[in-house]
């Protein structure tokens, strides 16, 4: 594994003439680091809010809901009704067509 100096001289930290990058695309370890600990620190939290998702699903599935109809309605939710109509008349013509009962 690259120490930090290792590091600081891939990303152009050389101040040495002639080496590195220009000084406009340099980056250093630090702000690397910086960024790299903010997406791990978010993606430890996307995890945790899943988690958190999940144990609320099955509360509500041992509560006798429908799991599969509540998540459908929750994508329904983040939609425009005119949306939702559309693709309602669409699957209930594409039923019609392929002769399954509609209602």
């Amino acid at each position: 594994m690259a120490g930090l100096s290792d590091i600081d001289a891939m990303l152009g930290e050389d101040d040495s003439p002639g080496k590195g990058v220009d000084a406009s695309y340099r980056v250093t370890a630090a702000e690397l680091r910086q960024f790299i600990e903010r997406i791990e620190h978010l993606i430890a939290e996307a995890k945790d809010l899943a988690e958190q998702k999940k144990e609320v699903f099955a509360e509500a599935k041992a509560r006798g809901y429908d799991t599969k109809v509540m998540a459908k309605l929750i994508s329904l939710r983040k939609r425009n009704s005119d949306d939702i109509a559309e693709e309602g008349a669409v699957l209930e013509m594409y039923m019609e067509a392929l002769g399954m009962s509609v209602g």
